[in-house]
C-alpha cells in the first residue's frame, strides 16, 4: 500500500529504506532511522552527488557537476511527497527520494520527468502511461553467472515457448509469485507471459499517471530482481543478453487526456486519430533520432536494434504494426494509445517518459505531420535520412548534445551531463578487448 511522505514506520520498525534513481535507472539508497526519515520529510536532507557522477558499476567519470574538483559534495534532497510503500515480507517502509532545488535537480532523472509532465499540464493535457518489460530468467545467482563468465547459463525454460500455457503451468510458482509481488508493492501488473526465446518473459503494468507509471517501473524492476535472487534466479533486463535471440524491450504505452476525455480519440477521423494524436506522433517521429540515447542508453542497447528481432530500426509509425517504432493500438476512446517501441529494458523509465512526452508535446506545438502510416513489413523499407537511427551510442550521444529541442525541454545542464555520461560508457567499452575480437583476429590477422 502507498503512504504519504512523513509516514510513521510500521510498528516495531525503527528504520526506513530510501531509494534514489540514478542516470542509468539504478535504484540507489540507504537505510535511515525513523528520526532521520521524519527530519528529511519535514526539512529535506542531503545526498552524496557521486550518484550523478559514476556509472552502473560505480566507475567515476569526469563531468562538470561533481567530481574530485568539487570534493563529491552533497546535494539537497527531498522525500518524494505521497510516494511510499510498505515492503513485502518484512513490512518496512520504502520511500523514493529525489534531488531538491539546486544543480542536482537540473540533472536528476525524476525531477526532469516531473518538469516535462508539468509542461503537459500547462498545455491542458494529462499524460497516462503504462510500461512493459521483456527480460530473461536464468537459474543462476549473480555469483554462479560470474563464475561461468556469463556463458552457458541455465535458462528457466529449456526451449522457446512464447505464450506457452505449458511453461506457465510448469513454472506456476514463478508467474504467480511475480504477480503477487506486484500487488504487494502496489505496482499492479496487467499480465505476464513467456516470450519467444529460452527463458524470455514479458510483463505489462496497468496504466497510470505518467509519474506513477515510471515510479512503478523503477520499483518493480529492482525488487523483482531481488525477489528472484532470493530464489536462486537472475532476472536480466539487458537489452540483448544472448546472441541469436530477441532482445529485451522496455516499451511504453501513452495517451493524453483532457479531464476524462481522450485527447487522442476522434470517432470521425481516419483511424479514429485526433489531430492532437497525429501531431503527437509526428513530434515523436521527428525527434526520435535526436533522443535515441535516452531510449538506448548502453553499448548493448544497439545490438537489439536490428531487423527481425522485434525492435525498430528507424522512426516509423503504423496501426497495430510491431515492425514500427510507434504502434497505434486500441479501438475505443478508453483504449486508444501510442506504443513507443525503441526503448530497451535497460533504459531509465524517467528518461523514457521525458523524451517520449516532450517530443510528442513539441509535435503538438509545431503541428507536426507524421505522414502516412506504414503498412506491411517495416524492415523492408529504408527510412528517409531524417528518420534513421544513430548506429552507435557515441553517435546517439552526439545527436543528443546537438539537439536544440532537447536543450529547450531538458536544459543545457542535463543534456551536457547525460551526453558526457554516455561517452564515458563508450570510452569504457573501447578500452576492453572482447571475446568477439579475440575470436576474429587472434590467429588470422
Amino acid at each position: 500500500m502507498q503512504t504519504g511522505a512523513g509516514s510513521i514506520p510500521p510498528a516495531g520498525e525503527d528504520f526506513v529504506l530510501l531509494g534514489y534513481v540514478d542516470l542509468d535507472g539504478v535504484l540507489r539508497g540507504k537505510y535511515a532511522t525513523a528520526e532521520k526519515f521524519a527530519s528529511w520529510s519535514d526539512k529535506g536532507g542531503a545526498f552524496c552527488s557521486v550518484v550523478l557522477g559514476w556509472d552502473s558499476r560505480d566507475a567515476l567519470y569526469d563531468n562538470r557537476h561533481t567530481g574530485w574538483h568539487t570534493g563529491y559534495h552533497d546535494d539537497p534532497i527531498r522525500v518524494v511527497p505521497g510516494e511510499g510503500r510498505v515492503m513485502p515480507g518484512d513490512g518496512r517502509l520504502f520511500h523514493l527520494i529525489e534531488y531538491a532545488d539546486g544543480p542536482g535537480a537540473a540533472i536528476c532523472p525524476r525531477r526532469l520527468a516531473g518538469r516535462v509532465c508539468d509542461q503537459a499540464e500547462g498545455m491542458g493535457l494529462t499524460p497516462k502511461m503504462g510500461f512493459e518489460y521483456e527480460f530473461y530468467v536464468f537459474r543462476e545467482t549473480p555469483a554462479t553467472a560470474l563464475a561461468k563468465g556469463y556463458r552457458g547459463l541455465e535458462m528457466l525454460n529449456p526451449s522457446t515457448g512464447g505464450y506457452s500455457i505449458l511453461r506457465t503451468a510448469v513454472e506456476d510458482d514463478f508467474f504467480s509469485g511475480m504477480m503477487a509481488l506486484a500487488r504487494q508493492l502496489d505496482t499492479p501488473l496487467e499480465a505476464i507471459h513467456p516470450e519467444a526465446g529460452e527463458g524470455a518473459m514479458e510483463y505489462a503494468f496497468s496504466p497510470a499517471g505518467a509519474m506513477e507509471a515510471a515510479d512503478r517501473a523503477v520499483i518493480y524492476k529492482t525488487f523483482s530482481k531481488a525477489w528472484g535472487q532470493r530464489r536462486g534466479l537472475s532476472l536480466c533486463y539487458m537489452a540483448k543478453p544472448i546472441n541469436g535471440l530477441p532482445g529485451c524491450g522496455g516499451h511504453v504505452h501513452a495517451s493524453l487526456w483532457k479531464g476524462k476525455t481522450s485527447a487522442f480519440w476522434d470517432a470521425k477521423a481516419p483511424g479514429k486519430l485526433s489531430e492532437t494524436a497525429r501531431h503527437y506522433i509526428g513530434g515523436q517521429l521527428k525527434y526520435m533520432p535526436e533522443l535515441l540515447a535516452m531510449y538506448a542508453p548502453t553499448i548493448n542497447s544497439f545490438t537489439r536494434l536490428a531487423p527481425g528481432f522485434w525492435a525498430p530500426t528507424g522512426a516509423s509509425w503504423g496501426f497495430d504494426n510491431r515492425t514500427c517504432s510507434l504502434r497505434v493500438v486500441g479501438d475505443s476512446d478508453k483504449s486508444l494509445r501510442v506504443e513507443l517501441r525503441p526503448p530497451a529494458a535497460d533504459a531509465n523509465p524517467y528518461l523514457v517518459l521525458a523524451a517520449a512526452l516532450a517530443s510528442g508535446l513539441q509535435g503538438i506545438r509545431e503541428k507536426a505531420d507524421p505522414g502516412p502510416a506504414l503498412a506491411g513489413n517495416g524492415y523492408d523499407l529504408r527510412p528517409p535520412a531524417r528518420r534513421r537511427f544513430p548506429q552507435s551510442l557515441a553517435e546517439a550521444a552526439d545527436r543528443l548534445r546537438r539537439s536544440a529541442m532537447a536543450r529547450e525541454w531538458f536544459g543545457d545542464a542535463f543534456v551536457e551531463h547525460f551526453a558526457t555520461s554516455r561517452m564515458a560508457e563508450v570510452a569504457a567499452q573501447r578500452a576492453h578487448v572482447s571475446d568477439w575480437e579475440l575470436n576474429r583476429y587472434f590467429e588470422m590477422i
